[in-house]
């Protein structure tokens, strides 16, 4: 395939400078993108500069808010800290002491994936692994531990801050293999990060490599691939220096008959509009791959049910498949991006109300909490009390999925440990969910889905 080539270039707290486009900034504003890129992960490409971003508008540019840190991303206790600390303390140790104190209080790990997803074979723990859901396994392989740019609302973030004891990461891929085929119920493996798509070929190849060997002998079906890349970094698959080998790879996945789905994330219509989006979109359809599309509601980037509306018909145009549409969760920077669930919902259903059918294959607005996937289906009323209609999407418990069960209706509640029960003193989950706990303190085994 003959095309440009685009030479990647990446913009972290070292050489933020050099975007010449920061001239337009005040220089109050890059000392605030500076003092919160000591807390918050700050990396940042040259697609994504030159392409993606109105620097003519850059305050209220959804681009620049998705991957530029802005004061208001920290909370004024952590973000006056860091930046007393910055004036200060020369000595990076003083300054990773306090930036470890401000990542304790921004809950770094939710929805129980430290106590509840990590999984054994064998009597080893897959460090790298969560098993959240019967059919589907999360894989973090250690080479894609990084992204092409970092989402400022990111709920990975921990992946991104260089401490050890908050990555999830492995390269243990024949232990996913033997784990997979050791557990028939498992009939898709996640890759995720990260990006797994910033690695290079022969990696990726190695991790993928194990999995084709056993699929035949497994209920493996799909092979997932969580990534950014088409958004962020669309070259991977047009014009890079391995963009052929992947497509040959992905082709191979195809014709053993896998079902390969790209999980894109796209956040706003602005991610769909370039040339190099519509190209790489179509390279890989041709693989015989599907690509479907998610993204979190976040306040201040895609706040508006137009804005859904417009995304959705365009990844339809494009052959993709609207999927999820989340709540950040309850990580990190939420404060800056949360809305409250109702808020969210309301988004969400006139979004709906204005596409096709052909769109209407999203789902949400979905908090994956820790009993979890939860969807808002919507306000009601019994009586003269209104209630919030939910369900599970996913469960831990596999019984739990598609059983609507209700909360008090709260305007202002942003995430599920906010909800309270409208009848009675516990949602339907609580007493299994409190066991599953005791069980996993009690011994190292893996959760028994059956």
């Amino acid at each position: 395939m003959t095309e440009k080539v685009h030479r990647y270039k990446a913009y972290t707290l070292r050489n933020f400078l050099q975007i010449k486009q920061l001239i337009k900034l005040t220089r109050a504003e890059i000392r605030d993108l500076e003092v919160a890129g000591n807390v918050l992960p700050f990396r940042v490409n040259n697609y994504v500069v030159d392409e993606l971003i109105d620097w003519d508008n850059y305050r209220e540019d959804p681009i620049f808010n998705l991957t530029f840190p802005r004061k208001e991303m920290l909370t004024t206790e952590h973000f006056t800290l860091m930046d007393s600390t910055l004036r200060e303390h020369g000595d990076p140790d003083v300054i990773n002491q306090i930036r470890q104190i401000i990542y304790d209080r921004l809950n770094p790990h939710p929805a129980g994936q430290l106590d509840l997803n990590i999984p054994e074979v064998n009597g080893k723990t897959l460090h790298g692994v969560q098993h959240k859901y019967r059919e589907t396994v999360l894989f973090f392989p250690s080479a894609g531990q990084t992204c092409h740019s970092y989402c400022t609302f990111c709920f990975r973030w921990p992946q991104f801050v260089g401490i050890d004891n908050l990555k999830l990461a492995t390269n243990e891929s024949e232990m996913l293999a033997a784990y997979v085929q050791k557990n028939q119920d498992i009939t898709d493996v996640l890759f995720t990060g990260g990006d797994p798509m910033i690695m290079n070929y022969k990696t990726f190849e190695r991790y993928i490599d194990p999995i084709l060997r056993i699929y035949k002998t497994c209920g493996l079906q799909t092979i997932r691939i969580g990534t950014k890349s088409l958004a962020y970094w669309p070259y991977k698959f047009t014009s890079d220096d391995q963009a052929d080998d992947f497509i040959r790879l992905f082709e191979k996945i195809v014709k053993t008959g896998i079902n390969l789905a790209f999980m894109a994330h796209f956040s706003h219509p602005r991610e769909l509009e370039t040339r190099a989006v519509e190209q790489a979109i179509r390279r890989l359809r041709a693989t015989g791959a599907q690509i479907r599309t998610q993204s979190p509601i976040l306040r201040h980037i895609n706040d508006k049910p137009e804005i859904w509306s417009a995304m959705w018909r365009k990844q339809v145009n494009l052959n993709c498949i609207p999927y999820y549409m989340f709540i950040a969760r309850d990580t990190g920077a939420k404060h800056y991006f949360e809305l409250p669930l109702v808020e969210a919902w309301e988004i969400y259903r006139h979004a709906y109300q204005n596409v096709s059918g052909v769109c209407r294959t999203v789902r949400g607005p979905s908090m994956s909490c820790t009993p979890g996937k939860v969807q808002i289906l919507g306000v009601s009323e019994t009586g003269t009390e209104k209630i919030m209609v939910l369900r599970f999407i996913q469960g831990r418990n596999p019984d739990w999925v598609a059983k609507p069960f209700f909360a008090r209706y709260d305007p202002e509640a942003t995430w599920m440990n906010e909800l309270k029960p409208a009848y009675g003193e516990k949602f339907f989950y609580e007493d299994e969910l409190e066991s599953l706990y005791k069980r996993k303190t009690a011994d190292s085994e893996q959760f028994n889905f059956e």
